[in-house]
């Protein structure tokens, strides 16, 4: 499956069970899971929940050899948004994933949860659990950079000229103060 979908241009993160699919979903923002409800540790229904609860916006697909009607109105109602019975063609996957995350890129997304952190992007706003944190306008931009371009580093010019801008001329130390 991973290299299907690397094949297709996607970056791909592997988890062998559910506390290492767990860990992954707290500390990144995906724009699509593919789940296995039979997963080691932490099922998929628990990855579901857990998906949903921090990223509303994650697509999450479900694959299952479980093809009951039953199985597959929980995975709805749980918040799926695609349900495959194995076994799955690999071809088919690709392009559900293409449609799913083609949907996503055509919503409106206005809001971005990670951990404790809530982003309310329309009105420029960061909540700690609920409550504000004001940032300044750099401050804001510098983190939105950095949340769309997770996992990546980059120098501190780097991040002044896609911040800042090529007509900056202050010193590249300005970045230390603004991620204090």
């Amino acid at each position: 499956m991973k290299l299907y979908l690397e094949k297709e241009g996607y970056n791909v993160t592997l988890a062998n069970d559910g506390k290492v699919a767990e860990n992954l979903i707290e500390e990144n923002i995906y724009d699509l899971a593919v789940l296995d409800v039979m997963m080691p540790y932490k099922d998929g229904w628990y990855l579901l929940k857990k998906i949903k609860s921090l990223n509303k916006y994650t697509q999450v697909i479900i694959t299952s050899a479980r093809g009951e009607e039953e199985d597959r109105i929980f995975g709805f109602e749980l918040g799926a948004d695609d349900y495959m019975v194995k076994p799955i063609s690999m071809r088919e996957l690709v392009l559900r994933v293409k449609l799913r995350i083609n949907s996503f890129k055509n919503e409106d997304i206005n809001e971005i949860k990670l951990c404790d952190l809530r982003i309310d992007d329309n009105n420029r706003r960061v909540f700690e659990k609920e409550k504000e944190i004001i940032l300044t306008p750099k401050e804001y931009d510098l983190l939105m950079f950095l949340i769309k371009n997770k996992n990546k580093v980059f120098t501190r010019e780097d991040l002044i000229t896609s911040v800042w801008g090529y007509d900056f001329y202050g010193d590249t130390r300005t970045i230390d103060t603004h991620v204090q």
